[in-house]
């Protein structure tokens, strides 16, 4: 029996981007290249005729940008976008307005660059094929949780996310009070995005939020995130906590991996932690959340309905790591529970 393939709509104001991605995802076997359009008017019209599983989205066009553009699509099609974007902040809006993933634009002159390009392309495609689509996040916040001043400084707060985690990671974080003991994050996320999401987070919330450095203490009220192509691992000091960054090859397919940062919180922070998995693709950080869960930590674990991609959190729940599975709205108030 043939398996059906992914169909996809590619769409780019450049003829040479879409002609680049066009080719190269048409390449595997799996995907269908059945249509192509050159600004978000031509692409509603492919929409309607061609009914594609997934849609490559470039950020900057003419007439209309891609984020208004998803922005004005989900509500009426609910599709799978991935944002084809520069480096910029735009990719972080995108997601915001309900696109599943972004891939970083190559270096068009560059043979690797659009090898590399294609390749994560394709396999994100895969992934988007299968995701839900969350309708902008502006009408899914949860609530502020109200102060609470009586944390223990001790503890710490380890997340670990990938497709869809960007926005989850920030819904979280807004809604926690300020002074909750230190927090340490692994998305899923390429180099040069990971300090601008970082940035992002410390201009739209209460947290003092920067890309992790070697040596950076855990310390309340502050988010340390991993760099992109960085494994994060903690380790204890006296009676704090601080992070080392380094290279290594990928574990479970990526760098920075969730599980070396679970693991290493599990054997440094014991019952003084807390361990949340969010929305992803396959199963990292599973493991490492069990080991937490076995040193005595708390665990929560994102629901599958809430979830972009629900094969993490699921993994990680059918082996007994999570602790407690709740929407993604909940989750700041169960961590809030969970340290008091």
């Amino acid at each position: 029996m043939e398996l059906k393939k992914i169909k996809v709509l590619v769409v780019d104001d450049s003829l040479l981007f879409r002609e680049i991605i066009s080719r190269g995802i048409s390449s595997d076997v799996n995907i269908e290249v059945v249509a192509v359009a050159m600004d978000p008017y031509d692409a509603r019209d492919k929409i309607i005729e061609f009914r594609p599983d997934v849609m490559t989205c470039d950020v900057e066009m003419p007439r209309m940008n891609g984020i208004e553009f998803i922005r004005k699509l989900l509500p009426q099609y609910s599709l799978p976008v991935i944002v084809v974007s520069s480096v910029s902040n735009g990719v972080f809006e995108a997601m915001n307005a309900g696109a599943v993933d972004f891939v970083a634009k190559p270096d068009a002159t560059s043979v690797i660059s659009v090898e590399n390009f294609i390749l994560e392309m394709i396999e994100k495609i895969k992934i988007a094929a299968n995701a839900s689509v969350i309708q902008s996040y502006q009408e899914n916040q949860s609530d502020k949780i109200i102060k609470n001043t009586n944390f223990n400084p001790g503890k710490v707060i380890a997340i670990g996310a990938s497709t869809g985690g960007t926005e989850a990671i920030y819904n979280i974080i807004k809604s926690l009070p300020g002074n909750v003991p230190g927090i340490v994050i692994v998305q899923h996320i390429p180099p040069v995005f990971s300090n601008m999401f970082a940035n992002r987070l410390n201009a739209s919330t209460d947290f003092i939020v920067k890309e992790a450095r070697t040596g950076d203490y855990v310390e309340s009220g502050h988010v340390l995130i991993a760099p992109g192509d960085y494994h994060m691992r903690l380790k204890k000091l006296n009676d704090r906590y601080r992070v080392e960054c380094f290279k290594g090859e990928k574990v479970n397919g990526h760098c920075p991996s969730i599980d070396i940062l679970f693991e290493s919180v599990a054997k440094e922070a014991g019952q003084n932690a807390v361990g949340v998995i969010l929305t992803g693709m396959g199963y990292d950080g599973a493991k490492g959340l069990l080991a937490m869960r076995r040193k005595g930590a708390r665990t929560i674990g994102q629901d599958e309905k809430s979830s972009v991609v629900y094969g993490m959190p699921k993994v990680a729940y059918n082996i007994g790591a999570v602790e407690k599975q709740v929407s993604l709205n909940n989750i700041a108030s169960t961590i809030n529970t969970m340290l008091t």
